[in-house]
């Protein structure tokens, strides 16, 4: 599931984009908007959720750009992750 809705903010991405280099007819401007919208959204979060982001294996700059790409689809998973580990603890002593 999270790789279709990964491959579908991709694909707003790419229309979006060659709809403003004028690729696509502008009868597909909504999804340039959405495309705006979505990174805008994906920026915000990236400023909330960065004790998440940088829980990355790697470079902090990929997960920030992962992070923009793909929002909580990205840091979600280490959040959870997080989460399950303060639940871990407690139990343990």
């Amino acid at each position: 599931m999270l790789t279709i809705l990964k491959v579908l903010c991709i694909a707003t991405y790419l229309v979006g984009a060659a709809v403003g280099l004028g690729l696509l007819p502008e009868s597909l401007s909504f999804v340039r908007t959405i495309a705006m919208l979505l990174l805008a959204g994906h920026v915000i979060e990236a400023v909330l959720a960065f004790r998440y982001i940088k829980r990355h294996p790697g470079p902090l700059a990929v997960s920030l750009v992962l992070t923009l790409l793909f929002g909580f689809l990205h840091w979600w998973p280490y959040r959870r992750r997080e989460k399950e580990a303060a639940v871990a603890s407690t139990y343990q002593g």
